[in-house]
């Protein structure tokens, strides 16, 4: 066998571990151009999927808390009456009603109009409801009305912070330079001019020394 001879099957064998080689490649490519498209198609649908998620899930979320009620702590309402009397209304907190804007629910009122004033007056309840379109104050809970010459306790009372109207109904009782007395229901009016007693009035009148 001459050296020719003996490396023809030689150089057969490499030709073919080429073409194994070869034919292994392509396999992969063509399975890579399969592949790779599925993969991107996939990728995308997925981030889609969690931009979708993300949106939906949040969406509760928004409007949960665009129900929550406005929260004020140490609130503070000033402002004048008709009379042009100052007053001011503070609180503990405040909650802004949410099916009406201007409706706000205290907790602890305290109201002072025309402090150190001729017609000092002022209020005080466990719990209050201030509307200030209309600048009514309601007041519950053990209210406390004090004047210059008179002190009043009473179970609720509405006053009107733009007339200086003051109205109740309820149990009332109270003493002042006159005297004592309870009755029913009150109001005053003529922007603290005139105080009304009604129902069951009971005074006593301290006698002139």
């Amino acid at each position: 066998m001459t050296a020719t001879e003996a490396s023809i099957p030689v150089q057969t064998v490499a030709r073919r571990a080429d073409f194994e080689r070869w034919r292994r490649r392509s396999r992969t490519i063509r399975l890579l151009r399969v592949l790779l498209p599925a993969l991107i198609v996939l990728i995308f649908l997925g981030l889609a999927g969690s931009v979708a998620w993300s949106t939906f899930s949040a969406q509760p979320r928004q409007a949960q808390g665009e129900d929550e009620p406005i929260r004020l702590i140490n609130p503070r309402f000033v402002g004048r009456d008709s009379k042009g009397r100052a007053f001011v209304l503070t609180a503990e907190s405040a909650v802004r009603d949410r099916q009406d804007y201007q409706r706000v629910l205290l907790k602890n009122p305290a109201l002072v109009l025309d402090e150190g004033g001729p017609d000092q007056l002022r209020l005080r309840g466990v719990d209050g409801v201030f509307h200030e379109a209309t600048g009514k104050l309601a007041l519950s809970g053990g209210v406390q009305m004090a004047d210059l010459k008179n002190t009043f306790q009473t179970a609720s009372s509405l006053f009107d912070t733009k007339t200086g109207e003051l109205v109740g109904s309820g149990p009332i009782q109270g003493s002042g330079g006159l005297g004592e007395i309870t009755a029913e229901s009150y109001g005053v009016y003529g922007e603290g001019d005139r105080m009304v007693f009604k129902g069951g009035v009971r005074a006593r009148v301290n006698p002139k020394k």
